[in-house]
C-alpha cells in the first residue's frame, strides 16, 4: 500500500496544502484529513473527494502527518494525538514559533519532526516555505516535507536557529508588500487617479516587477539603478524615500518581527 499523508487541520493553510497535493498528482486515496466540524468535513469531501476522520484517526492510519493548525492548540493536538503515534513516523509542524524541540517533548520517542514556516501566497502557488529537520528526521524524511511544501511553491531548507528570521521575512513579508501596494494606491488616488485605475497601475508594476527579478536574475539593484534617471522623477522620488529612512524602518520593522517570533517560541 502507498504510503498516506494527514493533514490535520483543514483551515486556509490545511486546504490549501491538500489542493495543492491533489493539483501535484497525489491520489486522494493516499490523503486524509483530520478535522470535528461536520460543516467543513461535507464541505471538503464534496469538493475534493478526500478521506476526513478524526484527528486520532487520522494520525494512527498515516505514515506522514502535517499539524497545519494555530501554535496556540499545538499542545492538545499533540496530546490528543500522541497515543497513537508510533517511531518512524514524520510529523510536519506548519506551527509559527513552535519548535521541534517543544513537539517531540509531547510525542513518543521516534517520531521525527519537521518544522515548516510557510507563507500565504502558497493559496495561488507561489509559497515560500522554510524546511527545518529535528533531532532525529532522516534525509529522507525531509525530502518528504520539501516535497508537500513544493506542491504550492517554493522550499529553503535552513538551521532551526534561522527560523525567526524567516518568519520575520517571509512569513510576514507578504503583509509588507500589501502595506506598500495599498501606501502606493493611496498615492495614486492622492495624485488624482481613479481608485481603480492606481490599483491596477500599482499592482500589475509588482507583478512585472517581480516577474522581472525571477525571471532575469539581475541584481534589484542593477534593476532600480535601470529606472533611474540622472536627475529624472524616479531619482527624486527615491531621495525622498531615504529621507524618511523607509530602509532603516524596512530592517527595523524585520528586527521586531523576529524578535517577537522568538517570544513567542520561547512562551510556547
Amino acid at each position: 500500500m502507498a504510503s498516506q499523508t494527514a493533514i490535520i487541520g483543514a483551515g486556509v493553510m490545511g486546504e490549501t496544502l491538500l489542493s495543492g497535493l491533489v493539483r501535484s498528482g497525489r491520489r486522494v486515496d493516499d490523503l486524509l484529513v483530520g478535522e470535528k466540524r461536520a460543516e467543513r468535513v461535507t464541505e471538503l469531501e464534496e469538493r475534493y473527494g478526500v478521506t476526513v476522520v478524526s484527528n486520532v484517526e487520522a494520525a494512527a492510519k498515516a505514515d506522514t502527518v502535517a499539524l497545519v493548525v494555530k501554535p496556540q492548540d499545538m499542545a492538545d493536538v499533540l496530546e490528543e494525538i500522541a497515543p497513537v503515534l508510533r517511531p518512524g513516523q514524520l510529523l510536519v509542524s506548519l506551527a509559527a514559533g513552535t519548535t521541534t524541540g517543544f513537539i517531540e517533548s509531547h510525542v513518543p520517542e521516534g517520531v521525527a519532526v519537521v518544522r515548516v514556516m510557510p507563507n500565504t501566497p502558497a493559496l495561488v502557488d507561489e509559497g515560500m516555505a522554510a524546511v527545518s529537520p529535528g533531532s532525529h528526521c532522516s534525509e529522507a524524511q525531509l525530502a518528504e516535507a520539501e516535497s508537500l511544501m513544493a506542491s504550492v511553491g517554493r522550499v529553503v531548507r535552513i538551521p532551526e536557529r534561522q527560523q525567526d528570521a524567516v518568519t520575520a521575512i517571509s512569513g510576514s513579508g507578504p503583509a509588507y508588500i500589501f502595506f506598500v501596494v495599498e501606501s502606493m494606491i493611496e498615492a495614486g488616488v492622492h495624485l488624482g487617479l481613479p481608485r481603480s485605475t492606481a490599483s491596477e497601475l500599482v499592482i500589475q508594476t509588482l507583478v512585472g516587477s517581480a516577474k522581472m527579478l525571477r525571471e532575469t536574475g539581475t541584481h534589484p539593484t542593477v534593476l532600480r539603478e535601470q529606472v533611474t534617471s540622472p536627475g529624472g522623477t524616479t531619482a527624486t522620488a527615491l531621495r525622498e524615500l531615504e529621507v524618511h529612512r523607509v530602509r532603516a524602518a524596512f530592517l527595523a520593522a524585520m528586527e521586531a518581527a523576529r524578535d517577537r517570533s522568538r517570544q513567542l517560541a520561547e512562551g510556547s
